[in-house]
């Protein structure tokens, strides 16, 4: 089956309000990332059913060191954990799994299950689940404008033959369809240093619904907003 073409192909997440959603109930910042998971799981799993392309999630980014460091233990552990237990989920619903950002810096019981999972799944045939993972937007423009200079300085491409399609090419996400629709939890109106290059296109929804209580009925409402837009891409709809 494929995709209904009034769906988005690539859907990017900012998955906010976990520590928020904690604190209304009176509880610590870890447990609303204990029940961000169940909205992962649930989310993903509809998407993939929905045959979309791709789902980018903003998992870690490379700011999320600068939190406590019992958060951010908790955040690794929990990970490896989340990696574990969704390998037959990933299966069952023929996904791909993927990262972007510095993964190397991850710590190494992550990077070993991450590569388990990763290789276990590359030859899945369905939607690609992509984890942003010690990620940052500005860092993956510096990296790519260093490689680029790097290859000028060798004689490998000259100065006159960089443009965008070029510099895509050096981004993380070189082998990756720009986002069509990113979503932000938690009301927040920021992008927050997310796939700043890749979503100069892609149509903004924002809705105050905090990450662990966002379900399928709210994705259902993303979606039926964006197939309300016209999508000029800086053009004129004729």
């Amino acid at each position: 089956m494929e995709r209904d073409k009034s769906l988005p192909g690539h859907v990017a997440i900012i998955m906010d309000g976990n520590g928020r959603w904690a604190k209304r109930r009176g509880f610590i910042r870890i447990k609303g990332h204990e029940a961000g998971v169940e909205s992962v799981r649930q989310i993903t799993r509809e998407c993939a059913r929905k045959y979309l392309d791709q789902l980018t999630l903003y998992a870690f980014s490379a700011e999320n060191w600068k939190r406590p460091r019992r958060e951010v233990n908790f955040l690794m552990k929990m990970l490896k954990k989340f990696l574990i237990n969704e390998r037959p989920e990933i299966a069952e619903n023929n996904i791909r799994l993927s990262t972007i950002g510095k993964t190397e810096e991850l710590p190494d019981f992550v990077k070993e299950e991450l590569a388990i999972s990763m290789d276990e799944s590359k030859n899945n045939t369905g939607m690609e689940l992509c984890l942003a993972l010690n990620y940052g937007g500005r860092a993956e423009i510096v990296d790519a404008a260093r490689e680029i200079a790097e290859e000028v300085k060798q004689g490998k491409i000259q100065e006159d033959e960089i443009d965008e399609a070029l510099f895509q090419q050096h981004l993380y996400t070189r082998n990756m369809p720009d986002p069509d629709l990113l979503i932000r939890t938690g009301g927040e109106m920021r992008i927050s240093n997310f796939l700043l290059w890749e979503v100069s296109y892609a149509e903004l929804y924002i809705t105050p619904v905090f990450w662990p209580d966002f379900r399928k009925p709210d994705l259902e409402e993303a979606f039926e907003n964006y197939a309300k837009r016209e999508r000029r891409f800086g053009g004129l709809i004729r």
